[in-house]
């Protein structure tokens, strides 16, 4: 899986340039609303019920302020509006990116 070799803030969008010679470009709305956070996705328990998850789907305005990289797999990101939960691993952003198209 490519690796994130360099992480920059540019303008209201956070553009990442991949080992492999990729480079995608997100911006903190789109980041924020495709948290997999449990606060953003919901969490299910053993038996299958839903808990979280019913909050907005939209975050205009919403901009990344900052970033951790978790181990050699993820990125978490401070947003605007205080939410800092969510794992990105770089197999995500990826696929978030090429959702796009």
């Amino acid at each position: 899986m490519p690796a994130p070799a360099n992480l920059q803030l540019i303008g209201d969008e956070i553009a990442i340039a991949w080992d492999d010679g990729v480079e995608t470009y997100f911006t903190g709305e789109e980041l924020r609303a495709a948290s997999p956070s449990a606060e953003n996705v919901g969490e299910h328990d053993i038996l299958g019920n839903k808990y979280g998850g019913d909050g907005p789907k939209r975050f205009p305005g919403v901009t990344v302020l900052g970033w951790e990289q978790v181990g050699n797999y993820a990125i978490r990101f401070d947003f605007s509006d205080r939410h800092r939960t969510g794992l990105f691993s770089y197999e995500y952003l990826r696929e978030l990116a090429a959702r796009r198209g």
